[in-house]
């Protein structure tokens, strides 16, 4: 490829891309912004609290309409059976296992029958966000982490909470409540907003203009030379991990955009003694692309669903053995992301792959004494080897080995995925054809990491 070509490539690319992309994702946000801001501003007000409560269910109403319009009415059905259920059984001590089951219900029903499918997934992450707040409240009255069930217009308060309603993330009913207080404005949140917008605009580019071209105009993969030859194996590899790059961006930009949003509403910090810090994190790039393991990478990918899934299902299901917990975790996960095959495969995928190298590398730590765990240890742990050549060239193996997953789940996610949304058996398709594409790679060496582990057990 020419010089001059590549130079009126990226010429177009600045304004046929770069531009109308951060001007679009600026348009559709704009108005949610508007709403944080004043929401927040409106907290700070001595106002009484059930004022504050409606002002936020409010706002959260008037921005479920800019986003989904009359649509919106299924997201407000969720909510109310949620506050019915937990209104009917406030005497009972299982309701987080009950509230449960019924939200996936819900859910199912709304994916099969209640709706056409490409509405109800515009509505997905919405539903997801809802489902997560109820099941936790459940859980956390069961716990006594919540001492009594929420009057009708807290618990909406929480629920439509304006900050995380659209794009999540997930929040405790305590958070919410301390959200409320309206801690004064500061620097260092408005910095920590500045920060999360720039990031997340950024991420939306590379997502859109950059990831869906950095091997054609950087490195030649369809040269003749390389069409020719044997390699083509390796081009399938390239364009995967292409794929992989702008899903992982895409899953960047709404984790910072929910920062910004939750942030700017007043939620999102940590308070210790008098010094207060707005500190929230929804994803970790870097853990992700350059990971120690498909444990930290699975962590750091939504960190506070993350913490939801261990909170209340992992330690819910651990009393079944690890292996089952995990799986349910997983499954459960899969279940609130909607029945989309591409999804549960993945997921069901990562269940395996996850436990599969935690077993291993657990064995393999005690073996050799040394710090090659999925999670890295800390400075005072009582293995013997921490730092020599050989404990990092082992943790650099499964660092590729994550990469080598990475790139192999994240190839079933790409732009002709969103136009198979109303037909499930196009996106089965879909996926089977682009594993077998590169011969089912990540599950083959699932299975020989298995293997190793029952030898050497």
């Amino acid at each position: 490829m020419g010089v001059f070509s590549r130079q009126k490539f990226f010429q177009e690319l600045a304004h046929g891309c770069l531009l109308p992309t951060a001007q679009q994702g600026l348009e559709q946000v704009w108005q949610l912004l508007v709403i944080c801001l004043l929401c927040r501003l409106i907290w700070m007000f001595g106002l009484p609290s059930f004022v504050k409560h409606l002002v936020t269910v409010a706002g959260g109403f008037y921005t479920l309409y800019l986003f989904f319009e009359l649509h919106m009415i299924w997201v407000v059905l969720l909510s109310l059976l949620c506050y019915l259920f937990l209104f009917l059984c406030r005497h009972s001590t299982i309701r987080g296992t009950f509230l449960s089951i019924t939200v996936l219900i819900y859910l199912l029903l709304g994916e099969l029958h209640m709706m056409d499918t490409t509405n109800w997934h515009k509505m997905r992450g919405s539903q997801m966000v809802v489902a997560m707040k109820a099941i936790s409240l459940a859980f956390d009255l069961d716990r006594g982490v919540v001492t009594s069930v929420p009057s009708p217009i807290e618990f909406m308060g929480y629920i439509y909470f304006v900050g995380t309603v659209i794009f999540g993330p997930w929040i405790s009913f305590n958070s919410y409540k301390e959200a409320l207080e309206g801690r004064k404005l500061s620097l260092s949140w408005l910095l920590k907003v500045s920060v999360s917008w720039v990031k997340s605009q950024v991420c939306l580019v590379i997502s859109n203009c950059v990831a869906p071209y950095l091997f054609p105009y950087f490195i030649p993969v369809y040269g003749d030379k390389l069409l020719r030859s044997k390699k083509r194996r390796k081009i399938r590899w390239l364009l995967a991990y292409e794929n992989t790059l702008s899903f992982h961006f895409s899953n960047y930009f709404v984790g910072y955009l929910s920062e910004t949003t939750t942030t700017l509403a007043g939620a999102g910090f940590t308070e210790e003694k008098d010094n207060l810090k707005w500190d929230m994190t929804v994803s970790k790039p870097l853990n992700i692309e350059f990971p120690r393991s498909m444990v930290e990478v699975v962590t750091s990918w939504n960190l506070p669903m993350s913490r939801f899934l261990h909170t209340y299902v992992f330690k819910s299901a651990l009393k079944f053995g690890t292996f089952s917990a995990i799986m349910v975790t997983y499954t459960a996960s899969a279940l609130l992301h909607g029945l989309s095959f591409h999804l549960g495969a993945v997921l069901i995928s990562l269940g395996f792959i996850t436990y599969v190298e935690h077993v291993l590398r657990k064995r393999l730590a005690a073996i050799f004494n040394a710090c090659i765990l999925s999670k890295k240890c800390l400075p005072n742990c009582t293995h013997q080897n921490k730092k020599g050549l050989w404990v990092y060239m082992i943790n650099i193996a499964f660092s590729a080995l994550a990469i080598l997953h990475l790139t192999y789940l994240g190839s079933v996610f790409n732009s002709s995925v969103d136009f198979m949304e109303e037909d499930e058996d196009n996106i089965t398709h879909h996926t089977i054809q682009k594993w077998s594409e590169l011969s089912w790679t990540s599950h083959w060496v699932t299975f020989g990491c298995w293997i190793l582990y029952r030898l050497i057990l």
